[in-house]
């Protein structure tokens, strides 16, 4: 886990404590997207309501981790996010984007 991966894992775990997350897991789930190709979404994360999230966390975003998100999404009936860390000068924090939505 990288350090944004771990400032974003510091944030589940507030909303852990807070009751709003039942569960979270650093790259707990993979996805098939095509034979031989797989995406694994840094973290999966249960919501208090019982729905399934995945969010991937980037400084920066390669072309084939845009595609398999993506693709992802598509294949998936789950919610797949995009965080990024906002920075200090805009209020700190994550911007985090919902893909396919």
């Amino acid at each position: 886990m990288n350090r944004t991966e771990a400032k974003f894992a510091d944030y589940l775990n507030q909303r852990l404590v807070a009751g709003e997350i039942l569960w979270f897991k650093f790259e707990g789930l993979k996805f098939r997207l095509a034979d031989n190709t797989f995406f694994t979404p840094d973290f999966s994360v249960m919501l208090a309501n019982r729905e399934l999230q995945c969010y991937e966390v980037k400084g920066f975003m390669m072309d084939d981790a845009n595609v398999k998100i993506k693709v992802a999404a598509s294949l998936y009936p789950l919610a797949f996010f995009l965080v990024r860390v906002r920075p200090k000068k805009d209020g700190g924090g994550f911007s985090i984007t919902e893909i396919g939505a």
